[in-house]
């Protein structure tokens, strides 16, 4: 065979995909049902103030419950769509889903009085995403 193929030097400048490369796949999906279940929560917030283990000024951060049901809810939105970019590969969506997955995780924290526990698991798996993302999102790039 003579000639050479493009293709071997395109994989090398753009570096080889491994299977780390599911870590993004992971974030993606994590951050689309995190998204999913901010989106819950907020509109949980901003339909039964009574929901929570704490009034509102026991929290971190003393506002109304409505305030928060529409940070949970925009962030919520926020998250899904970032995520559905993940698994396209947009190095956009790299950039944001690190962004929104921190400000989720600094949310939580200050939401942790009035919901503890999934406070704190969504305070973990944003930092899982975070992780995936910042290590592993080159390998999925397609933009």
């Amino acid at each position: 065979m003579t000639g050479t193929s493009n293709r071997g030097d395109a994989r090398r400048t753009a570096g080889p995909v491994t299977a780390w490369a599911g870590w993004v796949v992971f974030g993606g999906f994590v951050l689309v049902l995190l998204g999913t279940f901010q989106i819950v929560q907020g509109l949980v917030a901003l339909a039964d103030d009574g929901f929570y283990a704490v009034t509102s000024d026991g929290l971190l951060v003393d506002v109304d419950y409505d305030v928060w049901g529409w940070v949970h809810l925009a962030i919520g939105v926020v998250a899904v769509l970032t995520g559905i970019g993940l698994f396209v590969g947009n190095t956009v969506a790299r950039v944001v889903a690190v962004g929104i997955a921190a400000l989720s995780a600094l949310v939580n924290l200050a939401f942790l009085p009035a919901y503890p526990v999934w406070s704190a698991l969504v305070v973990v798996l944003d930092v899982l995403v975070i992780y995936a993302v910042v290590v592993h999102g080159r390998e999925v790039t397609h933009d």
